[in-house]
Formats: C-alpha cells, structure tokens, sequence
C-alpha cells in the first residue's frame, strides 16, 4: 500500500533513472529532496528540494540527511562497459561509500541502493564495486532495499532490444532459465515502479529485488491506490 508524505532524499536524482523516479515521487506526494553539484540545481523538476554537495564527500552534504529519510542512492557511470573500470572506482565505490556513510551517520530510517545482477559473466570491476558497497550496508547494519537489474531499457538505451528474443528462448529452456532471468531486461517505467516501491515499502534488515521482482513491481504499483 502505497505511503504518501514520505520525506525522500536522492543521490544521482538529474540522472537517467534519477530524474524518473523524482517526477514519479512529487506526483505520489512525497517530499524530495535531491543532492546536485553547484550549478546543476536548473535541471531539476519544480517541487523538489535542492541540496548542493559533491556526492563522492559525505561531509559536503550529510548534515542535509534526516532521520526520518528514506535515501535513496543512485550516483554513478553513464553507459557503462568494460572501458570504464577505473571510472567505476573512482566515482561508483566513492559515491556509493559516500552515500552509506551519510545515510548511516544521520540513522536514516531506509537506504535503497542500486546494484547490479550477480553473479554475471562479464562487468566484473563493475560487480565488484556494487558487491563492495552491498557489502559495507551489510556490515554497518543499515535497514536497505538493494535492487538489482543488468539493463535498463528506455530512451538512449534501446538497443539491446535486438535481443528480446533470445531472451525469451532463452528465459524458457531449463538449462538457460535462471540466468536468463537473473540477468534479464528491465524498462525504465519498471525500474521507477521498483524504486518507488523500495521507498514507500521500508525495512528492516537488508533484501534485495532481482530482475522478476523488478518487473513485477510495475503491476503492483498501477492497482495499489495513491
């Protein structure tokens, strides 16, 4: 059921699946805030909260982060690929550290923190930068909801499209079907469905939402009132 009036505070929210999420939260009623370097605040949507800040320094923005707050941490690499490990290091582990650590230091009520499917066979620096931060929720004890998809499709990012049908052969054979599903695709409307599910649903302890429950957190949200 869905919870309005939640006080939300978002890392990455000018990004691809940030600025669709923010969009989704104001019209559900939620108070949003989100962390935008110095000059960016324009590309946010009008009844959200800026808070300036750097999101690879925790101390440059975790004073703004409430207890009541869900926070909800999505900072990282445009596009990735295999090209990118120093990248992924460099801005993925530290914003992600960041964001832990803020969201943590302030005993922030829920983190929902956005991973990758594992185990894969490809991208390993980038699955071992999220199972690096999964690992540091874990250990510090925060109450988290960890999603978890391989790729997400919408605009700029349709070309895996190619592939759906292999996909559905492949989600259909024994032999194929769980890492079909496990690293399967998702569209944007369902990710923001997931997201927006993580924040209205909080916690305690950690789960995780793989690619069907991702998937499936779409249909849930269009027959849950606002």
């Amino acid at each position: 059921m869905s919870q309005s009036g939640q006080s939300v505070f978002v890392t990455g929210g000018t990004g691809y699946l940030g600025r669709s999420l923010v969009l989704r939260l104001l019209e559900r009623g939620h108070t949003v805030r989100v962390l935008v370097r110095a000059g960016s605040e324009g590309k946010l949507p009008p009844g959200c909260e800026a808070v300036t800040g750097d999101p690879l320094d925790a101390d440059s923005f975790k004073r703004h982060v409430r207890r009541a707050d869900t926070f909800v941490q999505l900072v990282g690499v445009a596009h990735p690929s295999p090209a990118k490990a120093a990248e992924f290091r460099r801005i993925d582990l530290v914003a992600g550290k960041a964001g832990i650590r803020a969201a943590a230091d302030a005993g922030a009520r829920h983190l929902v923190y956005l991973s990758v499917a594992q185990p894969a066979p490809m991208m390993k620096a980038y699955l071992a930068v999220r199972a690096e931060c999964e690992a540091e929720i874990r250990a510090i004890g925060l109450p988290a909801t960890i999603l978890r998809p391989w790729y997400v499709l919408g605009p700029g990012h349709r070309w895996p499209y190619l592939f759906l049908p292999f996909y559905r052969l492949m989600e259909v054979l024994p032999a194929t079907r769980e890492g079909a599903l496990r690293l399967g695709l998702v569209t944007l409307e369902q990710m923001t469905a997931a997201l927006v599910e993580a924040v209205e649903g909080p916690i305690e302890g950690v789960r995780t939402m793989g690619v069907s429950e991702i998937r499936a957190a779409s249909e849930r949200l269009q027959v849950q009132p606002n």
